[in-house]
């Protein structure tokens, strides 16, 4: 497999890890609808950010733009982390 590849199949990992920790702090810090998925949003954002810099440390040098360690799977890591995000959130709210 090659480092983007690599990178991108990461970067979906991080988005499905994301979902599951923004559905429990969703449910378990629950103010109103409308800040509960904002603050979901914002973990997720969070988590995907700090991942750049380990991710950046260990494919510096196997990837030659460093912006694209950064735009790597961006897309991929939000689709993967809604429908996860939604999934945890209902099966969590279902048996909690």
């Amino acid at each position: 497999m090659t480092p983007v590849v690599q990178l991108y199949w990461i970067r979906i990992s991080l988005g499905v890890v994301a979902g599951a920790i923004s559905a429990v702090l969703a449910l378990y810090l629950p103010l109103n609808d409308l800040s509960s998925l904002i603050d979901s949003f914002t973990v997720a954002l969070l988590i995907y950010l700090v991942s750049y810099y380990p991710l950046k440390a260990i494919y510096s040098k196997k990837i030659e733009k460093q912006s694209k360690i950064l735009s790597t799977a961006v897309l991929g890591y939000f689709f993967a982390w809604l429908p996860f995000f939604v999934l945890f959130f209902t099966l969590f709210k279902i048996y909690a």
